[in-house]
């Protein structure tokens, strides 16, 4: 900012810096890469997912052919720092090994740091030795625990919250909440108490501003509060279960799996998957803003079968589709 100060002169940092801090919030995006459950089909893809806030980039589960879908939608690769792993089966972790080969054959240099269970790290590592040696990167292993409720990653932007599901293997959620941003500056208050800028940072930060003469502006008088931390909730593969509403309470989207439609109960209890009309009731419950399904079973020709059946419980639900954002 001091740079952008000297190179602009005051009065037009100030324009630079009141249009760069606008009310317009931040970006926070979902991407879907692979919607389909256990057996791709020619429609859908395996499960993954890539969260883009703030520019940084977060992926979910790293199904079979994440990579191709990945270079579809014309996400950076350059920018992907992070990926969590729900749980161990193939469908949300068979695309990792090539992803890692691939990011290492554009030159990467970033640490690739990836969060699952500890059993990852002990199949992927002698595959990353004999096909990955001499990569100019290193891949992290964090793992974190079976039945994990606690923040397994977080930065100036984000943390990220592990949270047990009821599946046939040991299977995790995760919630990503947004860290609060600064308040907003009023520019024409800044002008007119002709604050200089070595001071606006203070004041987006809470700070009252002192003038020449002793007075005190109020902050409340220089600034517009910030929008509110929005929250995105990844619940994978899992059985219905109204308990885990203590982790999706709130969520602004809720991506819930919804692999069978009701008609197949009985198959969803016994594969611990969830139907359409259960996938709703987990956001009624939650009081999510929005719900999103997907993972859907390659029976299904026709997802608007599911689509209509979580409508009736929960109006406000979309289908996830390959290529498409879901801004938050």
């Amino acid at each position: 900012m001091q740079f952008v100060a000297r190179i602009l002169g005051e009065t037009g940092y100030y324009r630079y810096f009141c249009a760069t801090n606008s009310l317009t919030m931040e970006k926070f995006e979902v991407h879907i890469l692979g919607c389909g459950s256990a057996l791709p089909t020619t429609r859908h893809n395996a499960t993954s997912q890539v969260i883009d806030l703030r520019d940084k980039l977060y992926m979910i589960d790293c199904g079979e052919g994440t990579q191709s879908q990945y270079r579809r939608v014309g996400l950076s690769f350059s920018r992907l720092g992070h990926i969590f792993i729900s749980h161990l089966h193939g469908d949300h972790c068979f695309g990792l090994m090539g992803l890692i080969s691939t990011l290492g054959l554009l030159g990467r240099t970033a640490t690739l740091h990836i969060h699952a269970f500890p059993e990852l790290e002990a199949l992927m590592r002698p595959w990353l030795t004999y096909f990955c040696e001499g990569m100019a990167y290193e891949v992290e292993f964090h793992p974190f625990a079976h039945g994990c409720t606690d923040i397994i990653h977080e930065d100036r932007s984000v943390s990220v919250q592990a949270f047990p599901l009821s599946h046939r293997v040991p299977c995790c959620g995760f919630v990503f909440q947004e860290k609060p941003t600064a308040a907003h500056i009023k520019r024409e208050m800044i002008d007119f108490y002709e604050i200089p800028f070595s001071q606006v940072n203070r004041i987006k930060n809470g700070e009252d501003y002192v003038t020449p003469e002793g007075k005190v502006v109020p902050n409340s008088r220089l600034t517009t509060p910030a929008a509110p931390p929005r929250k995105y909730v990844y619940c994978s593969d899992t059985k219905f279960n109204p308990n885990n509403v203590q982790y999706t309470k709130g969520a602004d989207l809720l991506f819930h799996e919804a692999t069978f439609a009701e008609d197949r109960a009985a198959r969803a209890e016994q594969t611990c998957h969830s139907t359409a009309r259960q996938a709703a009731e987990m956001a009624r419950l939650s009081g999510a803003k929005q719900l999103l399904i997907g993972h859907y079973s390659a029976r299904y020709t026709d997802e608007r079968v599911l689509l209509d059946e979580a409508r009736e419980v929960f109006p406000n639900t979309l289908l996830a589709e390959e290529g498409k954002c879901y801004r938050i």
